[in-house]
C-alpha cells in the first residue's frame, strides 16, 4: 500500500529527477520551428534548419512560413511561434506593449521594388496617376509606400492610388491581369512576376528599388528590417548559449545562401510556393545580412523614428529600451 509520505516522496524524487535531466524535460516538448514570411529571408532559416550544431540544441528544428502578418502575431501572441522574422516594428510594439518578445538581429537592408511593365516608371513620383497592388494594410509596405508618395508630393486617393492585398502573390496576378499598373513587392515575389511575365510573352520592369527611394527620402543609409524575434519562452527552452548558437547558425547559413543560392532556394522552394530558379535569382537583390541587434541599434532606431513619426503606435509609443535587444 502506498502511504501519503511515500507519494510524496516518490513524486519529489520525479520533479527532482526532471531537473537533473533536462534534456528528457526538452524531448517532452514539440521541436522547435523556425518561421519566416513569403520573402527571402525565409532562405536564411530555411539553411540554419539544417545547422548541425543548431541541431544538438534543438533536436528535431524545422523551418515553415506564415502567410501574412495576422498570423504572424496571432503565433506570437498564443505562443506557438518562439523564433520568427518579424518587421522590426513589430517586434518592438510586441515588446513596449509588455509581451516578452525580444529582437536578435536584423536579416535583410531592404528587399522591396516595384514592378511594373511602364518602363518610365523609375521614381516615386512617376507612378502618379497608377494605381500600385501593396500586400499587408498597415504593414511595412504599406508605411514605406505612404511616406515616399507624401515626400514626392502626391496625394494618395488623389494623385496615386493604393489597392492593398492579403499577400504578395495576390499583387502579381493583379499586375499580370493589368488590372493595376504597378505592385510594391518584396523579394522573390518581384523576380517571380518578372519571370511569370516573361513566360507569358510579356515584359515586366523592377522599375523602383524602393530601398534606394527611402534613403533619398528620409535621410537614413539603411533598412535594417525584418529580423528574427524570439520570446521568452525560446530563451528558457535553450537558455542564453543556446541563443547564441542560433545566431552563430544563421550567420553561417546567410553566407551559403550569398554563395550557393540554388541550393538554398531548393530547401524553401516548396515553402514560398516559387520556382528554385526564381528564388535564387531574388537572392542578388535582397540584400541579406545577419546583424545582430545591438550593432544594429543605431540603424533600427533610425527607421522607428521615421515610422513614429507617421504615428508613434506603429513602435508602441516610445522607443524600446535596451531590453529590447537580444543579441
Amino acid at each position: 500500500m502506498i502511504t501519503r509520505r511515500k507519494f510524496v516522496a516518490g513524486a519529489s524524487a520525479g520533479v527532482a529527477g526532471a531537473l537533473l535531466a533536462p534534456s528528457l524535460v526538452r524531448a517532452q516538448q514539440a521541436p522547435l520551428v523556425l518561421w519566416g514570411p513569403p520573402a527571402t529571408p525565409s532562405l536564411i532559416l530555411a539553411q540554419a534548419a539544417q545547422d548541425a550544431e543548431l541541431a544538438k540544441v534543438a533536436p528535431g528544428i524545422s523551418f515553415a512560413v506564415w502567410r501574412n502578418p495576422d498570423e504572424m502575431r496571432a503565433g506570437i501572441a498564443s505562443g506557438d511561434m518562439s523564433a520568427v522574422i518579424v518587421p522590426v516594428y513589430a517586434a518592438a510594439n510586441f515588446y513596449n506593449r509588455g509581451l516578452s518578445v525580444r529582437l536578435a538581429n536584423t536579416l535583410t537592408d531592404g528587399l522591396l521594388y516595384v514592378v511594373s511593365a511602364d518602363e518610365g516608371i523609375r521614381t516615386t513620383a512617376d507612378l502618379k496617376g497608377k494605381t500600385i497592388a501593396c500586400p499587408f494594410k498597415n504593414d511595412m509596405p504599406d508605411y514605406m509606400l505612404q511616406r515616399l508618395f507624401s515626400e514626392a508630393g502626391l496625394v494618395i486617393g488623389t494623385d496615386v492610388t493604393i489597392e492593398y492585398t492579403a499577400t504578395p502573390p495576390e499583387g502579381m496576378q493583379l499586375l499580370l491581369a493589368g488590372r493595376v499598373d504597378a505592385i510594391a513587392v518584396p523579394e522573390p515575389v518581384a523576380s517571380g512576376a518578372i519571370a511569370a511575365a516573361k513566360a507569358a510573352g510579356k515584359t515586366l520592369y523592377r522599375s523602383i528599388n524602393v530601398r534606394e527611394e527611402w534613403f533619398a527620402a528620409t535621410g537614413t543609409s539603411s533598412q535594417p528590417s525584418p529580423g528574427l524575434a524570439i520570446t521568452a519562452s525560446l530563451g528558457e527552452r535553450i537558455g542564453d548559449d543556446g541563443i547564441e548558437v542560433l545566431q552563430q547558425a544563421i550567420e553561417r547559413a546567410v553566407e551559403i545562401v550569398k554563395a550557393r543560392p540554388q541550393e538554398a532556394a531548393a530547401l524553401a522552394a516548396e515553402a514560398l510556393g516559387l520556382p528554385v530558379p526564381v528564388i535564387a535569382e531574388a537572392v542578388d537583390h535582397s540584400n541579406l545580412v545577419a546583424r545582430r541587434a545591438q550593432s544594429a541599434k543605431a540603424e533600427i532606431e533610425a527607421l522607428f523614428n521615421v515610422l513614429a513619426e507617421a504615428d508613434p503606435r506603429i513602435i508602441g509609443g516610445k522607443l524600446p529600451d535596451d531590453g529590447f535587444y537580444a543579441l
